[in-house]
């Protein structure tokens, strides 16, 4: 099974369909808010979301949202990356709420090889999350480093530094 792509495997326009998705729970949405300390409580009291906003109910937190998309194309665009460079735009188009399962896709947007080292190159991306139907609910584009065959070759081959068994 292929882990990310070298520079040479993308091409411009390719569009990646992100598998499988991920039906968000009330107690991933909570984990995430308590370890990164947003205590909003939109994200975590029930009360308070159905007393004081016009959702009526707990919007799970958008940088959960993204950083599950992110964790979800990683296999797709960068699974091999030297670097992640820079997020571009990072835009939160509509709410999640607990039970929404997740989708994304990625298309490569352009790359570019590097001026100073001939073994990788940059690959500039857009990625889109969609609800079960269809919504739309995050977009972000993002640059990633990503080395050529040569890069990966000098260096292991498809699964650096896998150890043989003994036995």
């Amino acid at each position: 099974m292929q882990f990310g792509r070298y520079f040479e495997e993308f091409e411009v326009g390719a569009v990646y369909k992100h598998w499988p998705g991920k039906t968000v729970t009330e107690y991933d949405d909570h984990l995430f808010c308590l370890i990164t300390m947003n205590h909003h409580p939109l994200h975590l009291d029930a009360n308070y979301a159905q007393e004081s906003t016009d959702f009526k109910r707990n919007v799970v937190v958008g940088n959960y949202i993204y950083s599950l998309l992110l964790g979800m194309s990683v296999a797709d665009v960068s699974g091999k990356a030297i670097a992640n460079l820079e997020v571009e735009s990072l835009r939160h188009i509509a709410p999640t709420f607990h039970g929404d399962t997740i989708y994304g896709e990625t298309v490569v947007l352009d790359k570019t090889e590097s001026k100073s080292k001939n073994d990788r190159g940059v690959v500039y991306v857009e990625t889109k999350g969609y609800k079960q139907d269809g919504t739309v609910v995050c977009v972000f584009r993002r640059k990633v480093m990503v080395p050529k065959r040569s890069y990966g070759e000098a260096r292991g081959g498809e699964q650096p530094g896998r150890p043989t068994p003994l036995a």
